[in-house]
């Protein structure tokens, strides 16, 4: 399963997406079309690389510790070792893919953590339910399936650079440009033998015919054509604030499904961690106390879930005498205590708002609960705010692993981009990716304040 660098999972081959220009030879086209959906098949569908995966990552194994015959004696230790490296191979391969398609994700670094996550998880199902089951083969086909998706990936993707040709219409040209991506603006409609990633246009803008042809053709030889602003939110994380946009549901509401698993899997998490919270948040209070008068916790009046305040709680990390604006000089706030600092750094100062997620004030993941008079300020200049408040806010959000802390206005106004993308993409994958940059920031402290 070598995950693909393109845009957008399943792509094709680069050097398979060329388009000629319109023609009326039917017969060429047909030819054009026939040569992109057999390499399509063939080549780059991910079904045939979760195939190739299977063979190699649990069959291979299989064959060479019980001999190529194997299946003519089969026992049923080794179809339990089967069926199970079979599942936690797809598993990891799902999800490498899946979160591939999320902004700034490296794949290279999801597969190791995926594949052994899967594995791990596998094994502790198979003990935990007393299944028979062959620990050799288990082993080889972690290590085939470890091999085979760092190797794959290191070949598809070394010499790899995102590459988008542009149809200069719209607002194509205020947003196509950086984000490390080489863009081909087109002078005319047609790509005759420039080998491109996939076309990018503003198709709500007036384009001209032979434009709308060219589009159309590109579709007909499975060369992808993206709108502009899905381009633009792939490629920063970020949703424009010019207007409301609609979930990838085509509606304004967020996956209710998903809301209830979500709220479920809040309460589940919350209670595992609490045997081992507890003891940290103890000795975390007990040094804020030691370190300068004043109580432990600090509270306030957030905007929270359906534009409902509550009271958030944290561990007071400043002096209780420091009050007022303008302190922060440099990086360096001298309201903020010695032991605020630690706790600020690695995020211990937000573990009391695990209580919150108990009450239902908050959740695990979701975008940072804002006071109530930045909550007043926000909205006069950004009139659906408000929308920001159809999830429930979290102690972690994709603002702050993309961005970090942020005090300037314009940081304001790029972590409210971050947070409506958030609720548009609302997904178990898109938690699922903060999750795994929240851990690498509480080991790292980036992005403290």
């Amino acid at each position: 399963m070598p995950p693909t660098s393109s845009l957008l999972a399943g792509s094709q081959s680069r050097s398979e997406w060329r388009v000629v220009p319109p023609s009326d030879d039917a017969a060429a086209l047909e030819h054009q079309r026939r040569h992109a959906s057999i390499h399509e098949r063939l080549l780059y569908s991910t079904r045939v690389q979760r195939l190739i995966g299977m063979v190699i990552a649990v069959l291979l194994p299989a064959a060479w510790l019980w001999g190529w015959g194997f299946w003519q004696h089969i026992t049923v230790t080794q179809w339990n070792s089967l069926l199970g490296t079979a599942t936690a191979y797809l598993l990891a391969v799902t999800a490498v893919q899946r979160l591939a398609k999320l902004p700034g994700t490296r794949a290279y670094l999801l597969i190791v953590p995926s594949i052994t996550l899967c594995y791990c998880l596998l094994l502790i199902v198979l003990y935990l339910l007393t299944i028979e089951h062959a620990q050799q083969h288990i082993l080889v086909s972690y290590g085939s399936a470890v091999v085979y998706c760092t190797t794959g990936y290191a070949i598809s993707t070394r010499f790899s650079r995102l590459k988008l040709a542009v149809v200069p219409f719209g607002k194509t040209v205020d947003l196509c440009h950086g984000q490390d991506v080489d863009w081909c603006y087109l002078d005319a409609p047609a790509l005759s033998q420039e080998c491109v990633d996939g076309v990018v246009a503003d198709l709500r803008a007036e384009l001209p015919e032979s434009w709308e042809r060219f589009l159309s053709d590109c579709t007909l030889h499975r060369i992808p054509v993206y709108h502009v602003t899905n381009a633009f939110e792939f490629l920063t994380g970020r949703v424009l604030l010019n207007h409301l946009c609609e979930s990838c549901h085509g509606t304004l509401q967020p996956d209710e499904g998903y809301e209830i698993i979500k709220r479920g899997l809040d309460l589940l998490v919350v209670l595992l961690l609490m045997p081992f919270v507890l003891p940290m948040m103890a000795v975390t209070a007990l040094a804020i106390r030691l370190d300068s008068p004043g109580p432990a916790l600090f509270t306030q009046q957030r905007m929270g879930f359906h534009c409902r305040p509550f009271t958030v709680y944290k561990f007071r990390s400043m002096y209780i005498d420091h009050e007022g604006t303008g302190f922060t000089q440099n990086g360096h706030d001298p309201r903020i205590t010695l032991v605020g600092r630690v706790i600020r750094k690695y995020r211990i100062d937000e573990l009391p708002q695990l209580l919150n997620v108990l009450k239902g004030d908050m959740s695990l993941i979701g975008p940072r609960p804002e006071s109530l008079e930045l909550t007043d300020w926000y909205q006069q200049d950004v009139p659906f705010f408000h929308y920001r408040h159809v999830v429930r806010p979290g102690i972690s959000g994709w603002a702050q692993v993309e961005q970090g802390y942020a005090a300037e206005v314009d940081g304001m106004v790029r972590k409210l981009e971050y947070d409506f993308y958030y609720i548009k993409h609302f997904s178990l994958w898109l938690d699922l990716l903060i999750v795994i940059r929240t851990i690498k920031i509480l080991f790292t402290g980036r992005g403290s304040r």
